[in-house]
């Protein structure tokens, strides 16, 4: 069965990202564009408008060309968006680095991508140097000024009109994000400007019309920040208020100072909207809704989060591989349903398949979720085998998640196909007793890994940190009585954290990796 989006299908234009986003900036005028938290610069449209033609005349005198590669190696700052549509407005490619990643992370990312420019910020300076010392890198640009490299207002000092390149929307890759690694090696993701100008008309179908003022706290190296917070906001002549990295109070003081009405966040941010105390001493009223990605948020926690902040509270879903939204929830508490990623977006099919038989099956049955439409990407970059695994020659993304669709067409995401878990044969998702383990008054935080047992295959382990009082032996009890025998937590562990990627996915493997290294015989 092919569920299809309940939405109207949107016209998709054939142009440009850079033409698409930044071409209605004169509509905005002197109306800030970009804010930098922490100082408080501030990009008006017209300036983000001028920066991008004059970024894109002096790459082209350092002969940068259509189908060149810049990596951006940064956290986030106005300046990120010059320099995406900068790239953009020659037809080149941007490919977007963790700046947590280490010298050999990146130089790995730089060789893959074939880089030839770099821009990264000071902090970063020597380990992006270190790893461009054997990679296809011609010059490093530093946002700022520091010895070895290039500064970024260099690329700004010509005047003129960019050299006139034809780019063709469908087929030419506008960024190259690198999947998460959460599930094996990171690859290249290629993604068109069709692709990206697609998700923004898609999603912005579903939010309303009126500007708003937005934190950026995810990082634009990451899809979901790139796409939604960062050229889905320019687009609408949105306010962006950036951070270069996440603080709880200092996000809780930016939302207060500069009356934030949109929040794109990850459940780990919305869990700590939702429990912990410091966030009282703040004034959030401004705040008319969250939207949560990346990572399946417990309709609990949802709730909760709604309930403090008295704003709409919801979820969506994507990919990096689909630009990434697939579904969202539109800000309408009649269409709001906790725990559900949403409806699918314009333009969205999905299906639900059996992951034994293949075979397609109905609403409220739970399979492996696949996608289709025109934000699906056109390939991993260098690795055919991957992507004939992960897209179908009819078009179809095989997500790796498994999930369900209701009879109303709400999309419910429950856990990722390889982290469940086999006990004797039955499957067992993580994020189910995650779920059940937050809704304990004393649970801050929780994990779930597939632990090796000789009997059973592999039992379920919990790691969880706690905000309150409360034993192993209580914690086991209250989820145990919840869940079918087969489902019981086996074990639990105390912890101080809970291992996380940037984008706010819990990092399993980190944890199953640590189980292992202390089975193993010394």
């Amino acid at each position: 069965m092919i569920f299809r989006s309940r939405f109207p299908d949107v016209e998709i234009p054939d142009v440009g990202l850079a033409e698409f986003v930044v071409g209605r900036s004169a509509t905005y005028g002197d109306k800030p564009a970009l804010i930098d938290g922490p100082s408080g610069r501030t990009l008006s449209y017209a300036d983000l408008a001028r920066a991008v033609q004059r970024m894109a005349v002096g790459l082209a005198r350092r002969g940068f060309h259509k189908g060149d590669v810049l990596a951006v190696y940064s956290p986030n700052l106005p300046e990120y968006a010059v320099v995406l549509h900068g790239v953009a407005t020659l037809g080149g490619i941007a490919t977007t680095v963790n700046p947590l990643y280490t010298s050999r992370e990146l130089a790995e990312q730089l060789a893959d991508a074939r880089a030839s420019f770099l821009i990264t910020v000071p902090p970063l300076l020597e380990r992006a140097l270190e790893a461009t010392r054997e990679s296809p890198v011609k010059e490093v640009f530093v946002f700022g000024e520091a010895p070895g490299a290039t500064p970024f207002a260099s690329l700004l000092e010509a005047g003129g009109t960019p050299p006139s390149t034809a780019i063709d929307a469908k087929a030419d890759v506008v960024v190259l994000p690198y999947s998460s690694g959460t599930t094996g090696l990171p690859k290249g993701v290629m993604l068109t400007h069709r692709n990206l100008v697609a998700n923004i008309c898609q999603t912005e179908a579903v939010f309303p019309a009126e500007a708003e003022r937005v934190i950026a706290v995810l990082p634009f190296y990451h899809i979901y920040g790139l796409t939604v917070l960062l050229n889905i906001s320019l687009h609408r002549g949105d306010t962006i208020v950036t951070m270069p990295r996440f603080d709880l109070e200092q996000f809780l003081g930016l939302m207060q100072d500069h009356a934030i009405t949109r929040a794109y966040l990850v459940p780990p941010i919305v869990l700590a909207l939702a429990k912990h105390p410091v966030v009282s001493r703040y004034d959030l009223r401004s705040l008319v809704s969250i939207n949560s990605g990346a990572a399946p948020l417990d309709g609990s926690v949802e709730q909760a989060c709604a309930d403090r902040l008295g704003c709409f509270v919801a979820q969506g879903y994507g990919l990096t591989e689909t630009s990434p939204v697939v579904s969202t929830t539109p800000v309408d508490p009649a269409r709001r349903r906790p725990g559900s990623a949403g409806l699918l977006i314009p333009n969205t099919e999905c299906k639900v398949v059996d992951p034994g038989s293949g075979a397609e099956l109905g609403a409220n049955q739970q399979g492996e979720v696949w996608v289709r439409g025109p934000q699906v990407m056109t390939g991993y970059l260098n690795q055919p085998a991957a992507t004939a695994a992960m897209l179908g020659p009819d078009g179809w993304l095989h997500t790796g998640d498994i999930g369900s669709v209701d009879q109303d067409g709400y999309l419910f995401i429950v856990d990722r196909l390889k982290e469940l878990i086999k006990y004797k044969g039955f499957q067992v998702a993580p994020a189910e007793l995650e779920g059940l383990l937050l809704k304990h008054p004393a649970v801050a935080d929780a994990a779930v890994i597939p632990c090796p047992d000789a009997d059973a295959g592999e039992v379920p382990k919990a790691f969880v940190v706690l905000k309150g009082p409360a034993t192993p032996e209580e914690l086991m009890d209250f989820i145990n009585r919840q869940v079918a025998p087969y489902k019981k937590v086996r074990e639990l562990e105390l912890v101080t954290e809970i291992p996380k990627s940037p984008a706010g996915k819990i990092l399993r493997r980190t944890l199953v990796e640590r189980e292992r290294a202390r089975a193993s015989p010394h």
